[in-house]
């Protein structure tokens, strides 16, 4: 069966050639004007399951929310269950299904995003003051980490986001009906090809570069996986590789975690060395086929991806857009599988591994972002120029992702292996006026807290987890000391309660329960730590297992920032 076109199979019931008894409506029926409705939205595309999600992106862009009419009819249209439609649209955050007898959705939506660095720069306040103030016909929420950290306080006005927002800035938005997403300046595919661009790519699929040489260059640079997982890139070339075919790719541009917005500032700059990138692996691995997922939050990322996808020759490679919705836990390999393929974002149970049983069921090569956006690079000057940049004995480049109190927050390429002291004095223009350093995360939300006078611990992969801290995506968020550690482990303790996927028991119910017991004034901090072993121990996926990162931390590196039951007794 082609992996490209689901196909739904029929068969003969047993009973088929018996007298049936008359047919009676049940259930829910299908209104004929939703129908008609849906219908003319999907035109001549084709009715596969996996998607189901950029079908329902059709009716919430239309309509602004999707009726419990419009979803009978898209079950009916795809020829689903009710049940499957239902579950699927209520799961992501990004669309507003609307249930009988509720009211409609209000025309426009203000997201203003409440994770940890706009809610250091007034994001609270944000919210109520635009509550009160919006006026009728716009519905102001708050919204998790929309990849905009290094501008806060961030506001999305439907899909347009104002940096720096005020209410005066974001009400303007709306009142000037600027809901559309702003492109920024990028080279295009005619200037990325003036400068050199695919030249790797043609000699690879010449024959002029063999694989093997290509493999043994990202081998020789240490090339890991830029995602936050880490696992060297050619080995995972080579797993696939390895598979019987036909074999798939997928990359990861998910890019939710609290504090993380370099693959947006590469997609935003440079899209075509991304590009070159994936054909490269899809090349390697022999894979006909590419999904690129982009979270729901980069409407810029996919429209620029969109326009100069258009522009590649013909050959090669079919490449698929895939759109989230407004889930972070689909930044899980897994989980992404599982969206790109239409359905709910549910970690899947390990083994089998992606590599194995992916995407259709088929190996599956997945990569993030910024680790496709290297490999031109790091062929085409060497493994030495790579290994060379690194400091304090690592290797490479990263992209380090810094807000928080510094002078110059925003994407820094800088050495592996730099400093948070360095990070900030180097590359940060120093500390924000008036702020002193007090703490730092340096791997997002899931990577720990620590303190500033562990300002000297190298940023790289391997280097924090001693401290019972991961390097992850590299997102460093800077603390000072008008800022409360306490209150900063539990924004994002609430943020992991909310992105919770909610399948395994011990993430669902041990976020929720750990963000109460860090809601009181005196904390248990031996229920508090049994609470997080279980989560590390029996959660499915690494949402869960890392969600207790900033508590222990607090507890551990932090013992003035929260009373412990035992010394309030």
């Amino acid at each position: 069966m082609s992996h490209d076109v689901q196909q739904v199979r029929s068969f003969e019931h047993p009973g088929e050639g018996r007298r049936r008894a008359k047919s009676t409506p049940k259930g829910r029926q299908v209104d004929p004007v939703a129908a008609e409705e849906i219908a003319h939205l999907l035109g001549d595309r084709p009715r596969r399951r996996d998607l189901l999600i950029e079908y329902l992106h059709l009716i919430q862009d239309k309509y602004h929310q999707i009726s419990a009419a419009h979803l009978a009819a898209l079950a009916d249209e795809m020829k689903l269950a009710f049940a499957e439609v239902f579950e699927t649209a209520t799961f992501y955050a990004h669309f507003d299904v609307v249930k009988e007898g509720e009211a409609d959705v209000p025309p426009l939506t203000i997201r203003v995003c409440d994770s940890l660095t706009c809610a250091m720069l007034g994001a609270e306040k944000l919210l109520g003051e635009l509550q009160a103030t919006a006026g009728p016909g716009i519905r102001v929420v708050r919204a998790p980490c929309v990849g905009r950290c290094d501008t806060a306080p961030a506001a999305e006005v439907g899909h347009n986001f104002v940096d720096h927002a005020s209410v005066a800035s974001v009400l303007a938005a709306a009142k000037a009906g600027d809901s559309h997403a702003h492109l920024p300046k990028y080279i295009d595919y005619d200037a990325y090809v003036a400068g050199g661009g695919y030249t790797l790519l043609k000699r690879l699929r010449s024959g002029e570069l063999k694989k093997e040489e290509l493999l043994k260059a990202l081998d020789d640079a240490s090339l890991r996986g830029l995602g936050g997982a880490g696992f060297p890139t050619g080995r995972k070339w080579r797993a696939v590789l390895g598979e019987p075919g036909p074999r798939l790719m997928a990359v990861n541009g998910d890019e939710g975690e609290p504090g993380t917005f370099k693959d947006r500032y590469y997609l935003e700059t440079d899209p075509h060395r991304f590009l070159e990138g994936t054909l490269i692996g899809a090349h390697i691995v022999e894979a006909p086929e590419i999904y690129i997922y982009i979270r729901d939050e980069y409407p810029a990322c996919r429209e620029i991806l969109e326009r100069e996808i258009a522009k590649l020759p013909p050959g090669g490679p079919r490449l698929h857009m895939r759109r989230g919705a407004g889930a972070y836990i689909c930044g899980e390999e897994s989980s992404l599988l599982e969206s790109i393929e239409g359905k709910r974002g549910l970690p899947r149970h390990k083994p089998p591994y992606p590599f194995q049983v992916g995407l259709f069921g088929l190996p599956t090569l997945i990569n993030n972002i910024e680790t496709l956006w290297w490999v031109r690079d790091i062929v085409e000057k060497g493994a030495d120029w790579w290994k060379a940049q690194g400091r304090n004995e690592r290797n490479g480049l990263r992209s380090y992702s810094v807000s928080g109190r510094v002078k110059n927050p925003g994407m820094k390429l800088a050495p592996a292996g730099v400093t948070v002291r360095e990070l900030i004095e180097e590359f940060c223009g120093g500390m924000a006026d008036g702020h002193t350093f007090h703490a730092y995360l340096p791997g997002g939300a899931s990577g720990g807290i620590l303190p500033a006078s562990m300002d000297d611990i190298p940023l790289d992969f391997g280097t924090l987890e001693k401290y019972g801290c991961f390097i992850g995506s590299a997102a460093v968020i800077i603390l000072s000391e008008q800022d409360s550690v306490k209150g900063a482990a539990l924004n994002l303790m609430r943020f992991f309660e909310d992105e919770s996927c909610g399948q395994c028991t011990p993430c669902r119910v041990g976020t929720q329960k750990a963000a109460i017991l860090m809601e009181k004034p005196v904390w248990d901090r031996q229920l508090l730590d049994e609470l997080s072993q279980a989560m590390r121990d029996a959660s499915i996926c690494g949402l869960g297992q890392a969600a207790s990162n900033p508590l222990t931390s607090v507890i551990k590196y932090f013992p003035g920032e929260f009373v412990p039951k035992e010394a309030a007794e």
